[in-house]
This record gives C-alpha cells, structure tokens and sequence, in this order.
C-alpha cells in the first residue's frame, strides 16, 4: 500500500469503529444541543460499546513473519499506550495527509483522547472479595478499560494478562498477592469498575470519539467536494453519481474504502456535535 491507499484504509476503517459505538441505538435518544449525559439502553449494550471501544483501543498486530494487516505500519516496540491503539495510525494521517490539506483539527481531537486515555486516577476503597479490606487501585484510565473489555469478551482462561495486570495493581497498592488471588479478584474488579468508573466515562468517551469522526469528516469534506459528481446517467428521480478516485489509488480495497468514505462524508456524521456537561468529567 502506498501512503495515500493506507490514509483511505485508516480513516474509514476508524470512521466504521466509531459509528458502530457512538450512535442511538447504543444510547437513549437525548437533546445534544446544551451540555449533556449520555446513557446506554440497558446493560447489554453497555457491554457491546466497551468490547468495541476495546477493539479499538488494540493494536493492529502482525503475526509470527507476516507483514502488519492492511499494510499498516508496524507500532514500535517502545510506543506509548496510545500509541497502541488505533490512535496510532490516525496519527500517521495526520503527520503527511494526502486527501486533505489541513489536518490540523483531526491532530487536536486524536491528541485530546490519547492525552485523556493515558492519564492516571485514583480508584479509593475498591472493595474486591479476596481482600480483607478495600484495596486503593492508581491506574491509568486506557488500562483499567483495556482490562474491562477484555473482561467482558472473554472467558476466564484467555485473561492471563489482565490477571498479571491485576497482580501488578495489587502489588503497587502494598498488597500481599500471587497469580491465583489475581484470578480470583478479576470479575470483584470488573463490577466496580464497569459499573462504577466505566458508566461514569462513557459519556466522555463518546465525545471525544465523536469529536473525531467530525474532525475526520471536515478534514474530508474538500475531497467529496472535488471527487462527486453525477454521471451521465443520471435524473432527477435517479440521481446516480461517482467519485473521481485519486489515480494514486490503484488497488482494490483501498479504491473500495474510498468509495465508502466519501459515501459517509456525503451522508455527514450518525450524530451531531455535542457536549457532556462538566459534572461528568470532575471524577477519576
């Protein structure tokens, strides 16, 4: 993949993420047009968003000798929490954009959830059933989500590494444990945190990725401008249309997202702008 088939493969990929998280099938329909909370149907799609918001957050990982999928770029082996996530590959758009030419915007909404994501918050009296006193957790706002949606997607035996997550907590917190209580511990953890800090979060997540998707789709909306136009073919009734593709987009699944990128630009995004009140952003 050249550098302007991987900026079409990133952002429709990214706008694809976002919209099946952020819209209102997942969350009671609300008044976005003063400050605001969000609130999921039920439980259920609580659950769904944060395994979603999971996939998200996850690095895009080659496998044994294979190249990275997609012809993404590689993550370093030394690279910041953000940058393993999706996060990554947003921001190499915004380091050389090819289809925009101001991507100033997308770099301030990318940058604000990652600055978000990494910083720490104290958790005070989590009560988790194998500890004989509630236990104070300092954790990391990507690593206590990365944690819960794995929780949530998995079973007990694919959680090896949010068990030694949750030994290293412990033992950051001076707490005598082992791989076991770890085990043990796992879904005391998830109830608190899902329950308690996540449902707190979720407004705020929402926003930060649906400030993204209209970042996307502004740093965008002057290649549809350029790009759409009607065919020959085309009526008042039937008003067929296409895209002049880039002639550097040459293979066909880049060719393919484009055609499916502008399509979301020309239908704008599934939600408008919005803004959850400060009450919702004071905590952890």
């Amino acid at each position: 993949m050249n550098v302007i088939e991987r900026e079409v493969i990133i952002l429709n990929s990214a706008w694809k993420m976002i919209n099946g998280m952020v819209n209102w099938s997942m969350f009671a329909k609300t008044d976005l047009k003063k400050p605001t909370n969000l609130m999921f149907e039920d439980v259920e799609h609580q659950k769904v968003f944060i395994i979603l918001l999971r996939d998200f957050l996850s690095q895009v990982r080659a496998y044994g000798k294979q190249a990275t999928p997609l012809g993404l770029k590689e993550v370093p082996h030394d690279a910041c929490p953000s940058d393993r996530t999706f996060l990554f590959h947003l921001r190499q758009v915004c380091e050389c954009p090819q289809l925009g030419a101001d991507a100033v915007n997308l770099r301030k909404e990318v940058e604000s959830f990652a600055e978000w994501l990494e910083g720490e918050f104290l958790a005070r009296d989590v009560w988790l059933s194998d500890m004989i006193e509630p236990v104070d957790i300092r954790i990391t706002r990507y690593r206590y989500i990365t944690m819960c949606g794995d929780i949530a997607k998995h079973h007990l035996g694919r959680l090896s590494t949010v068990a030694s997550h949750m030994e290293g907590l412990l033992k950051q917190s001076r707490r005598d444990t082992d791989e076991q209580t770890a085990y043990l511990v796992i879904e005391d953890f998830f109830g608190w945190f899902f329950d308690n800090v996540f449902l707190y979060h979720s407004s705020q997540i929402a926003e930060f990725l649906n400030n993204i998707r209209w970042a996307i789709f502004s740093y965008l909306q002057p290649e549809f401008e350029r790009s759409y136009h009607l065919t020959e073919d085309a009526t008042p009734d039937f008003p067929l249309y296409s895209y002049d593709i880039p002639e550097d987009i040459t293979q066909p699944m880049p060719r393919a997202m484009y055609w499916d990128v502008m399509n979301r630009v020309g239908q704008g995004p599934w939600m408008e702008r919005f803004t959850v009140h400060k009450a919702h952003k004071l905590r952890y």
